[in-house]
């Protein structure tokens, strides 16, 4: 797809925000740096009603870069902003660039082109994770969060060695029409990027992973945001399995499942000694893996590093395997009409 005259397609970037003070300014430097024509561009910064510096840092942006738009967000969600920010946009193509990253020049364009050249229906680049702060603990979670123990075959995140089509990307690089034929983002949805993703398959559409185009992107500094944060993603599958009528990738399925039998063996284990024997050999395979998992991912950073991630690879399995047992719960007492009105914690 090329523009009238032979120009390049021009772009709108949606950048959603909620108290990004911290990052929303290096976010921005990286996105204005970018190789693609300026002239071709147009930067739509979606607030949630932030509460700390983010507005004033965005207001003193949009003054001395005109091509930076404000606009305001009063749901203070993430796909409502989303919305808001696609309703607006007046680009040819539709990327989402996240406030709590910072991009490389070529990832407008790289991500554009490979969008015209193979016919996808959505393509991203890989997320290299980034610790928050230096400390054991940051590292921990940075490193959890790009190994596969951690995330299963999230190429996103583990990246990959050349293109390939999967079945979810960070953030969207979308045709516009793209939009108009599956429409917006689910505002009921905490995970809206996989739910996007999800109905773009469903609907016989691609998902293209492109690995030239690495985004470095800031974990969450602590054990409870992350436990948090895993909780609304495990949440947010059953919701979204309801919905499409079907799962979309058995990799959503590992935590809760494994979850589940350790709570099952253990519950049986009373009575059944088969499923005593069952509990200690599953806990102890598991133990022995974080344990494995940890020395080897963590042993350049050092033992209290090591240490860390012991701690935080069981909280990203059992946060997001707890959520989904939960929301999988939620939906089985409750009737269709109070799950669809299941109220969604405010973004960051």
């Amino acid at each position: 797809m090329s523009a009238p005259g032979g120009l390049l397609p021009s772009v709108s970037v949606i950048v959603p925000c909620r108290n990004e003070e911290g990052y929303i300014g290096r976010c921005l430097n990286s996105i204005v740096a970018t190789d693609y024509p300026k002239e071709r561009i147009e930067v739509l910064v979606v607030d949630g009603r932030s509460d700390d510096r983010t507005r004033a840092i965005l207001d003193g942006y949009h003054a001395s870069h005109p091509t930076v738009r404000v606009l305001d967000n009063p749901a203070r969600i993430q796909p409502s902003a989303l919305n808001i920010g696609i309703r607006a946009a007046s680009g040819d193509i539709l990327v989402r660039m996240d406030a709590h990253a910072v991009y490389p020049r070529n990832y407008i364009g790289d991500l554009v082109a490979a969008l015209q050249q193979t016919g996808a229906d959505n393509v991203g680049g890989v997320l290299v994770t980034e610790p928050v702060t230096e400390t054991p603990m940051g590292k921990a979670i940075a490193i959890a969060l790009s190994h596969p123990f951690g995330v299963g075959n999230a190429y996103f995140r583990i990246g990959a060695q050349q293109s390939r089509w999967v079945d979810h990307v960070a953030f969207f690089c979308c045709r516009r029409e793209t939009f108009e034929r599956l429409g917006l983002f689910d505002e009921k949805q905490r995970d809206e990027d996989s739910e996007f993703n999800a109905r773009i398959i469903r609907r016989g559409g691609r998902v293209l992973l492109v690995p030239n185009v690495v985004a470095r992107y800031y974990a969450r500094g602590t054990l409870r945001q992350v436990a948090r944060m895993f909780y609304q993603y495990g949440y947010s599958k059953p919701l979204v399995v309801r919905k499409l009528g079907r799962v979309m990738t058995g990799r959503q399925l590992v935590p809760p499942v494994f979850l589940l039998t350790l709570c099952a063996t253990a519950l049986l284990g009373r009575w059944v000694g088969a499923a005593g024997v069952a509990f200690a050999t599953t806990a102890g395979a598991y133990l022995l893996s974080v344990l494995g998992c940890s020395i080897l991912a963590g042993r350049k950073a050092g033992l209290t590093t090591i240490l860390a991630l012991a701690a935080v690879f069981p909280v990203v399995h059992g946060s997001y395997g707890f959520g989904f047992l939960r929301c999988v719960l939620d939906l089985a007492v409750r009737s269709r009409r109070q799950a669809s009105g299941i109220t969604l914690p405010l973004s960051r």
